[in-house]
């Protein structure tokens, strides 16, 4: 029983993807590789988009402290 559950899944019979992604990712065509992909904006936009936008709301805390704003709500 245990023996039929891979073939159930599909995979058995499933196209060798490896030389396909090793063509890709060894062509020299000054992409990095995390960019290399069709499906690379699903994870790199996101990601971009965090880490320059918690660089920017730290920075812009950091500033506000700097300059003596230390809360909030209630500065009067």
């Amino acid at each position: 029983m245990f023996r039929t559950a891979p073939r159930m899944a599909g995979f058995v019979f499933r196209e060798n993807r490896v030389p396909y992604y090793q063509r890709l990712f060894q062509n020299h065509d000054g992409k990095r590789q995390w960019w290399k992909t069709s499906r690379s904006g699903y994870i790199m936009y996101p990601y971009l988009v965090t880490v320059y936008g918690l660089g920017a709301a730290t920075t812009y805390a950091m500033c506000r402290m700097v300059f003596g704003k230390k809360t909030w709500f209630g500065d009067k």
